[in-house]
């Protein structure tokens, strides 16, 4: 068979738009296709949500690919470890209550399952805005990541869902737009991003997970965005905490969106 340049062109076009419009309006909408983006697009395509990723950058995983400090090892505690189970990824004990996972494996394993499961990714996309509709964020507003980067005019697009989660890690990006575009009150402490604290893996193990909710009508945090918005601690390279996290704001969302239906 002779291949056509104008066929393959016209095959990735045709297909990567009816994803895009397929998606235009979901169920759920992850930003950041981080450990715990990734965690939660898996247990919600396990729960028949339909679930969108947005990850600005072109590759996905976060910050879980270097491992610590470049080495592609990550470490789970012994709560963590039922996540690698769920998915299939292989671990070995280091020991008690402790143990360790090739990073790139574990990344790879749960992209692929988060795929299987029903979710899409969909890469190099920015979230310039949030779509609010009666003080309840109910869309994103979305661009070309190259488009940021060249400081480009071009106006963006829009797509509606029912709930947002923030997992862009560190920086809480979504819940900085909701703080600084609408001049709102969140739901912290102090009605404002809190920012992370310091090194301590323990305490922020813990609090990530109980930092995992809403912090605004209709958007979530997990993983390090909700240590960042509600001001728990920095963990470093220990993962558990991030892919509970993922699950625990998926299994949320996936009874209240069964519920409403």
């Amino acid at each position: 068979m002779q291949l056509d340049e104008t066929v393959i062109s016209k095959a990735i076009i045709e297909r990567y738009f009816e994803d895009l419009i397929s998606y235009l309006k979901t169920d759920v909408a992850i930003v950041g296709a981080g450990p715990a983006g990734l965690a939660a697009a898996y247990y919600l395509g396990q729960a028949g949500i339909k679930t969108a990723v947005f990850e600005r950058r072109l590759s996905v995983g976060g910050g879980m690919w270097g491992g610590g400090m470049m080495f592609n090892q990550i470490v789970v505690q012994e709560e963590g470890k039922q996540i690698f189970d769920d998915l299939g990824i292989n671990y070995k004990p280091f020991q008690e209550g402790y143990y360790t996972a090739d990073s790139i494996e574990a990344v790879a394993a749960l992209t692929l399952q988060a795929i299987k499961a029903g979710a899409k990714i969909f890469n190099l996309i920015t979230i310039e805005d949030v779509m609010v509709r009666q003080e309840r964020v109910g869309g994103l507003v979305l661009n070309w990541s190259p488009v940021e980067m060249a400081g480009l005019h071009i106006d963006p697009l829009t797509m509606e869902c029912i709930y947002v989660v923030d997992c862009t890690g560190h920086d809480c990006e979504v819940v900085h737009i909701v703080q600084n575009q609408l001049q709102t009150k969140l739901f912290t402490d102090s009605g404002k991003i809190e920012g992370e604290k310091s090194m301590w893996a323990d305490a922020g193990e813990q609090a990530v997970l109980q930092n995992t909710r809403e912090v605004y009508p209709g958007l979530y945090v997990a993983g390090m965005a909700a240590t960042g918005a509600f001001g728990g601690y920095r963990m470093g390279p220990i993962f558990g905490g991030m892919l509970l996290s993922g699950k625990k704001v998926a299994q949320e969302l996936a009874e209240k969106i069964q519920n409403q239906a």
